[in-house]
């Protein structure tokens, strides 16, 4: 059994695997296996729910006919069987709102419209973050290095590159926690990293 080390920055738990581990995305190698991969979709905040009803009508020529198809079945968001709100699938598989570049490269069609300045919602904070996942409880939330083995070649190049979790998702960890927060968990990195 695997433990690792947590600390507190004001209400989240954090753990240090974000601080020692290495991780850079390598869509070459992994053709954005994280996006078609896995039994559920994305995991979504009600307000983010909210915003994908909203934009759906501006994404829409975006996605694929099977992504459009999924979405009018189902709904722009989903709710899991443990109660969590989620992006639907395709067929059980891909996210509905994955698309493919001409190297079959899974790509987000709502980060592609925000691209091209359509919307100005980027994707799910929960995608933005990846390979950190946030667990919101009463009292706080708790923020962990999600490990999957789909991501080795991402880890492999954090390693090359000497680029931590943390440093990767910095633009997620800001916009779901604020500049503060931030700098005092790079604060709390440069302590540990002197230990």
């Amino acid at each position: 059994m695997y433990f690792c080390q947590m600390f507190q920055i004001g209400k989240t738990i954090v753990s240090e695997d974000i601080i020692e581990k290495d991780f850079v995305c390598n869509l070459s190698a992994c053709k954005g296996a994280c996006c078609v991969d896995g039994d559920a979709g994305a995991p979504l905040t009600k307000e983010e729910t909210n915003k994908l009803e909203e934009i759906y009508p501006k994404i829409k020529p975006f996605l694929r006919k099977e992504g459009v198809a999924a979405i009018e079945k189902e709904g722009t968001w989903v709710t899991s069987d443990f109660d969590g709100l989620e992006t639907p699938l395709i067929d059980g598989a891909d996210c509905a709102y994955v698309i493919f570049d001409e190297k079959k490269t899974a790509l987000c069609a709502i980060e592609e419209a925000y691209n091209q300045g359509i919307v100005d919602w980027k994707k799910p904070v929960s995608c933005h973050l990846y390979p950190i996942r946030v667990q919101e409880y009463s009292e706080f939330s708790a923020v962990n290095y999600n490990k999957w083995k789909i991501c080795d070649d991402a880890c492999t190049l954090g390693k090359e590159l000497q680029v931590p979790v943390y440093k990767f998702v910095k633009q997620a960890l800001v916009r779901k926690f604020g500049e503060d927060w931030y700098a005092e968990l790079e604060k709390v990195a440069d302590k540990h990293l002197e230990k």
